[in-house]
This record gives structure tokens, sequence and C-alpha cells, in this order.
């Protein structure tokens, strides 16, 4: 069956997830995610996009740009390959990291461009991280509010008031409203232990990261994938997402 186009956007302004194979995470630590957004920046300048928001969450990340130069396809292929290059060389690992094609949606009015920028601000308070949008380290919150690095903020902005003072405080206002917005998602499955609890307690009882089981001989990858299965209240996806490992690989142990 031929892969439906993707929704061309008469604004050039798009709504874009990225997410990790299988749901697996994207990022192991700062450094990562410090990396992913050096890259965006990288080719940002290249593609002559903008940017109006981002989130980095652990197995996907929110964008909001508008295409100028260069198409959405190949600005997101230009950073997802050089992240996944530096990414695998790094925890030793080699295949595949990001779900092939990203899932995008076309915006094409002021309101709906607020919303999105509100829902993906609020995304690490949806997914119960922080209770506070200014909490949250790695998304571009805080450059509205301070000092932008990477994000084309004049655009947003000028959308509450001609005023930079007054309309930085009401973009504070607007983000942090209450809501029940519904845009562009990721479906979590919902597990009762976090895959940090996991991360780390593959440290302790096998010495390695769990990113790096995929290493192993077949045998201790299938002892430690027994180990993990057994624990209560997480699912094969989770194993999965942060082994790297396929959900069918950890089904069939």
């Amino acid at each position: 069956m031929a892969r439906k186009s993707r929704e061309k956007s008469n604004s050039g302004i798009y709504h874009i997830i990225l997410r990790g194979i299988n749901r697996q995470s994207i990022f192991e630590d700062d450094e990562d995610r410090l990396k992913f957004i050096k890259d965006l920046a990288k080719y940002k300048e290249i593609s002559q996009c903008r940017i109006f928001a981002y989130c980095l969450m652990d197995n996907h990340v929110h964008l909001l740009l508008e295409e100028t130069q260069e198409s959405i396809s190949m600005m997101i292929q230009r950073v997802s390959s050089s992240y996944v290059i530096w990414y695998n060389r790094k925890h030793e690992r080699c295949g595949h990291l990001f779900q092939e094609r990203f899932k995008s949606e076309a915006i094409e009015t002021n309101s709906y461009f607020l919303m999105v920028l509100r829902y993906i601000h609020q995304n690490p308070i949806k997914s119960k991280i922080i209770n506070d949008v200014a909490a949250y380290q790695w998304s571009s919150y805080n450059e509205y509010v301070k000092s932008a690095q990477l994000v084309d903020k004049e655009y947003v902005l000028s959308m509450f008031s001609d005023q930079t003072e007054e309309a930085v405080g009401r973009f504070v206002q607007f983000l942090q409203e209450v809501n029940h917005d519904v845009c562009l998602e990721v479906p979590e499955a919902k597990v009762k232990v976090t895959d940090e609890f996991l991360r780390e307690k593959v440290r302790q009882q096998f010495g390695i990261d769990a990113i790096k089981i995929c290493n192993e001989e077949r045998e201790k990858q299938d002892h430690i994938l027994r180990v993990l299965k057994a624990i209560g209240g997480i699912n094969i996806r989770q194993i999965a997402r942060i082994t790297g490992l396929s959900s069918t690989r950890v089904w069939k142990v």
C-alpha cells in the first residue's frame, strides 16, 4: 500500500513529533539532550527554518517550526542523522534510533498555533514530570522569558502585545492556563515502574547501561531480559524502550 502523502501547510508552519523506534528512549543523559539542541541550532541555520517551540521528552521530541528555503523533511533528516551517528558512537550501539517517519500536522491559524505552542510546553506537565512549565529545563519556555538561543520568539510575542514586557507577561499567563487542548500526540504506555528505575537496576545488577544490552552475547541478553520481565508493573514496550531491542525480541525471551 502506498504511503499517505504528508499534509502540506499553506502557512509553512508545522507541529512535528520525532519518536524513538519502538518507543525507546532517545536521550540517556543531559549530554545527549544538549547535543540534540546543538544539532537543531546548526541545521536551523543551514535550512533557514524558523523554530518557535521545542520540548525534549525521554522518547520523543516536539517541534513547532516554519519551513522556508528547505523542506521540513530535509531539515529533520539532517538533524536526526547527525544525532543518531553521535548517539550510536557514544553509547556503543548500532542501528535505527528514530521511527522511520516523523509525525506532523499543518498549522493554518493563529489560534491553533497558540494552542500547539501551549501544548508543547505543557507536555512535561501532562506526563507528570513537573508541575510548572518554567521548571522544565529541556523546552523553549525559558527562551521566551529570558534570552533566546534557538527560538524565533518575536513572531510569537507579537501575538500577545507589541510591547515586549507586556507580551512576555501575557505569554507566561497563557502557558500557565489549565486546559484540555488536544493536538498531535504520542500515546504512552501506562506503567508503574519508571524507566530510570529499570536503568538503575540494570546498572546495579549487571554492571552495564541498559542501552548497551544489545552488545552483550545472546545468552546474557536473554538472562537480563528475563530478570526485567519478572518485575511487576512493567511491560514489553517499556523494556524495549530502555534497551533499544525490538518488542518482538523481548517478547520471545
